[in-house]
């Protein structure tokens, strides 16, 4: 399952998780800094540093695992 504290090299190996990251502004995926940080970027941090829906994101990202 997909929480606040998943890590975002973990979220993007998901099939389609990419798109719904893109869908909700998550900027990260196209950052060159993050690319190096991604083992270590939590979902809640970057949904609270952008202002980014977390719940709506969490439900959808999970729709993607099953």
């Amino acid at each position: 399952m997909i929480t606040e504290k998943s890590k975002l090299a973990e979220i993007i190996k998901i099939k389609g998780a990419e798109d719904t990251l893109h869908k909700f502004g998550v900027p990260c995926i196209s950052c060159p800094m993050a690319k190096m940080e991604m083992d270590k970027l939590e979902l809640g941090m970057i949904t609270e540093m952008y202002g980014l829906n977390l719940e709506g994101l969490l439900k959808e990202l999970n729709k993607k695992r099953k």
